[in-house]
């Protein structure tokens, strides 16, 4: 397989201080890829920016508007937990692009599979409003320009520890693309309860399984093979789109996961052999979270190995310390969300 990389040294432009979505999380990913051996085997392919209609294939015009506005002017906070600064628009725009040239590197036929490493990260904006972070729906965007090429119906995989609210919205009642996302609850924003599925035509088609705090990489796991590999054999996407976010590892302060850096290794091998199943292997992973540098880079290289077969022989520089297993009762919030899915996908068990 051939792995895709696209990277940008303008994303690290987008630099608003002290704040956990700093430029040195793409920084350290690329040094760590380096170390281990895997930059050298990825072919590289030059981020772009997204024009105006494919960002607008997601958000509405006056938002896209008011952000360039926003940042000519200096900037400042788009929300409480969102700082801009007078770069933040342009490299938005390369973000969302980053993500499509991936598709397009992808669906072209150039690779198989492709990493973004892109930032700011996206799976919170919503259609008029960027929060958690986000600017832009980096991986939203990158699934409409997948179904502009002719690409009709798109998987997308969120295991980021905080639910991909603004993800949902654009699909919530699109049976087009499969929306599925693991991830700690109660936590920000609030939202991706296992009763959201969707609406209208859209019924069915978004999959939650939230998993109390101290979940670690079992529950992770058995949400994949439990929910999503039957609903996904069943839905057969022409394209696997992954919101890669880290920030579950067990050494991420800014939540309370267990996952670890070989566990994000499984989860990329499993989605993985779904798309070879499904779509001849075509996928994309889009960076979403990740903020403790060093075990959100490890475990970006674990995934990378996954996706582009490297062959890699990787140690996990992070393994739990000693009594860190996972929450025991996570097997409740896995059996709910069966539930509720299997009215849906009777694969589901």
């Amino acid at each position: 397989m051939s792995l895709a990389v696209i990277y940008d040294g303008r994303y690290l432009d987008h630099d608003t201080g002290d704040h956990p979505e700093r430029p040195a999380r793409l920084t350290a990913a690329v040094d760590a890829l380096k170390r281990a051996g895997a930059w050298d085997r990825l072919l590289p392919v030059a981020a772009r920016p997204a024009t105006s209609a494919e960002v607008e294939l997601v958000h509405e015009p006056g938002y896209v508007r008011a952000i360039s506005r926003f940042c000519a002017s200096g900037g400042g906070y788009l929300t409480v937990d969102t700082p801009l600064c007078v770069k933040s628009y342009e490299v938005a725009v390369l973000a969302a692009g980053g993500a499509v040239a991936a598709v397009e590197a992808v669906t072209g036929g150039r690779a198989d599979a492709a990493l973004a490493l892109v930032r700011p990260p996206g799976h919170h904006a919503e259609a008029s409003s960027g929060t958690g972070f986000c600017v832009f729906n980096n991986v939203a965007i990158a699934a409409r320009a997948a179904q502009a090429r002719g690409f009709k119906r798109v998987l997308i995989v969120d295991w980021d520890l905080h639910h991909g609210n603004g993800t949902e919205h654009a699909f919530y009642a699109d049976p087009s693309v499969l929306y599925f996302s693991v991830h700690q609850s109660p936590a920000y924003p609030g939202t991706g309860w296992v009763e959201d599925v969707g609406q209208g035509a859209g019924v069915g088609f978004t999959i939650n399984v939230p998993v109390p705090a101290s979940s670690g990489d079992d529950a992770f796991l058995a949400a994949v093979r439990r929910i999503l590999i039957p609903a996904a054999r069943v839905f057969r996407p022409d394209l696997v789109l992954i919101s890669a976010g880290q920030d579950g590892h067990w050494a991420d302060t800014i939540g309370g996961l267990n996952l670890t850096c070989a566990g994000y290794g499984r989860l990329a091998a499993a989605v993985a052999a779904i798309a070879r199943s499904c779509c001849n292997g075509r996928m994309v992973a889009c960076l979403e979270g990740g903020y403790h540098l060093g075990a959100a880079s490890a475990a970006l290289v674990a995934i990378a190995n996954e996706l582009g077969g490297l062959g890699l022989q990787l140690s996990d520089p992070y393994p739990l310390p000693p009594g860190g297993g996972g929450y025991p009762h996570w097997e409740r919030a896995i059996e709910a969300a069966a539930l509720v899915q299997h009215r849906f996908w009777p694969g589901v068990s």
